[in-house]
């Protein structure tokens, strides 16, 4: 009898502390939740470009071969109390416009200290648009473009795959990737590593704060950059190759796998050379860090 007088009154204690738990909780800002998804399907415009804005989300394009654009948002809202939580979803909207002929989306959420709405984007695009995204908070993720590519985020990472076109890349915090990519590429990170996967075409990398690893299957004639103030270089390149070396170490060592031509040592911190008949110009240079080319 003691046992079980001693267990009810365990479960009579478990079951009140629960209650003032939830007594706590109410009202506390983001402590509710409520969800949706909404799918737009729109004609393409006449300019083949869409413009995109997200201030709080993931977003993911991906061309396909088709002619008309759909876009599914899930959106979700957290609040003080579940009321306030649905009338924050309901006024989460993606807000549609053509201007110039250009298609240009940008999702709407209201702002409130004890509030946080946000929205997770995909659209599914014909594949020779040329496409512009801009992001405050999130990742964003494009693949299968034939066209040029602006993407900026200031807090999420961005990444790239099977673009062919122009490409111009930015974060602030974070990561940027790009892999099987055609074109000339402008990569910005300010506090992440950039990494590029099988490149086609002329590199303008840099980062204040990590790693550049370039993976170069054919060089344009605009060369390839890469700088960074606090972080590595690994550049690879194909095997045959015409270009000028320029390479260049305040605090750090240069590991080189690749015959140069006329080699020229000036420093133990920079060297430079000539790969095959010379051409365009590859120019590696960092703080703090080693490079190493292969």
């Amino acid at each position: 009898m003691k046992q079980r007088t001693s267990e009810k009154g365990a479960g009579s204690q478990d079951r009140g502390f629960g209650r003032f738990l939830r007594s706590l909780l109410a009202g506390v800002p983001w402590s509710e939740r409520a969800e949706d998804e909404e799918i737009l399907h729109l004609a393409a415009p006449s300019q083949a470009m869409v413009r995109l804005h997200n201030s709080n989300g993931r977003t993911r394009i991906v061309g396909e071969d088709r002619t008309d654009i759909e876009v599914r948002a899930r959106k979700i809202a957290r609040a003080e109390s579940a009321e306030a939580a649905r009338l924050l979803l309901e006024s989460i909207r993606i807000v549609v416009n053509e201007e110039g002929n250009a298609l240009e989306l940008d999702v709407e959420v209201p702002r409130k200290w004890n509030r946080r709405g946000y929205a997770h984007l995909e659209l599914r695009i014909p594949r020779r648009f040329q496409v512009h995204v801009s992001a405050a908070n999130g990742k964003i993720a494009i693949e299968g473009i034939r066209g040029a590519v602006s993407a900026h985020s200031t807090n999420g990472s961005v990444s790239l795959v099977d673009v062919v076109g122009d490409v111009e890349v930015s974060t602030t915090n974070a990561k940027v990737s790009c892999s099987c990519t055609c074109g000339r590429l402008i990569a910005r990170s300010s506090n992440g590593k950039i990494e590029l996967v099988g490149h086609r075409g002329s590199v303008n990398a840099s980062t204040s704060n990590g790693l550049i690893r370039a993976e170069i299957e054919e060089v344009g004639k605009q060369g390839v950059s890469l700088a960074t103030s606090n972080g590595r270089i690994v550049l690879e390149l194909p095997e045959q190759v015409d270009a000028e070396v320029d390479i260049r170490v305040d605090n750090g060592v240069i590991r080189n796998d690749r015959p140069l031509c006329r080699s020229q040592r000036e420093s133990d911190g920079q060297i430079r050379g000539r790969l095959g008949n010379g051409g365009s110009l590859i120019k590696l240079r960092t703080s703090n860090g080693s490079i190493t080319l292969r």
